[in-house]
């Protein structure tokens, strides 16, 4: 049920804001439904980058976002997005699978919780992606993951005192459980990414997922930091999605 006080317009569409579980969350409306009402999660940063969400939404597609920006995709952070998602599908009758989109640490929240809930995620469009701890410089810099993350605490003061807890170090370990799913992957980084190094996250994780024998599409921005995000050109991103991605059922 759309409450009218908390409808605006984001890029021309129509946009609902409403709070689930004391966190802000928005649902964008495209102008005309596709064909199986699909939808695209954006796991980090609403707003950043955002022209493959726009594309998405050219393409009939609902584009879905929560707040859980300081939990940094660990145990607590993956189960509150296991209970929105039930809560979307429910509230606004969404069937197919949904496209989870994970931006630098939002691609870690998103690969996290393609591990632990298979069967629920459609497709993975990571960009700069984070998937291993250890390649953060606080961590490097630190004798022990203990005091890396009191770093990371540091840098980041917005992050829940328990947010680490519980995160995996380095979750493409588990990449196995990822291809076995079947689970179409599609990731845009920069090779000189001096914040998440691509030697030491992307190229890992795309090698093993291949020889897992996992769809996985990969689009290198040669030159590139990890900023920006994206391409100018999302088309080639929306293409894959749309004709790659993993049906429910």
């Amino acid at each position: 049920m759309t409450d009218n006080k908390n409808t605006t317009e984001w890029a021309s569409y129509r946009r609902h804001d409403f709070v689930f579980e004391n966190r802000a969350a928005t649902l964008v409306y495209p102008k005309f439904t596709a064909p199986g009402k699909p939808w695209i999660w954006r796991t980090e940063y609403f707003g950043s980058f955002s022209q493959v969400d726009l594309a998405m939404l050219e393409h009939g597609w609902y584009f879905v976002y929560i707040n859980v920006s300081e939990l940094w995709g660990g145990k607590h952070c993956l189960e509150i997005m296991r209970r929105f998602q039930e809560h979307v599908e429910s509230e606004y009758g969404f069937i197919e699978l949904p496209v989870l989109l994970g931006f630098s640490r939002g691609g870690y929240s998103a690969f996290n919780y393609a591990i632990r809930y298979k069967d629920k995620v459609g497709m993975l469009y990571l960009d700069a992606p984070l998937l291993d701890f250890r390649s953060l410089a606080e961590m490097k810099n630190s004798e022990n993951p203990a005091d890396g993350f009191k770093r990371l605490l540091k840098r980041f003061p917005g992050i829940a005192a328990t947010a680490f807890d519980d995160v995996l170090l380095t979750p493409m370990d588990c990449t196995e459980e990822v291809a076995a799913a079947k689970i179409p992957i599609i990731i845009v980084a920069g090779d000189a990414d001096e914040i998440v190094p691509y030697e030491e996250n992307t190229a890992i994780f795309v090698k093993r997922y291949r020889e897992l024998g996992g769809n996985i599409e990969l689009i290198v921005k040669h030159g590139c930091k990890h900023h920006p995000h994206s391409l100018e050109n999302p088309g080639p991103i929306a293409d894959f999605i749309m004709k790659k991605r993993k049906y429910h059922g």
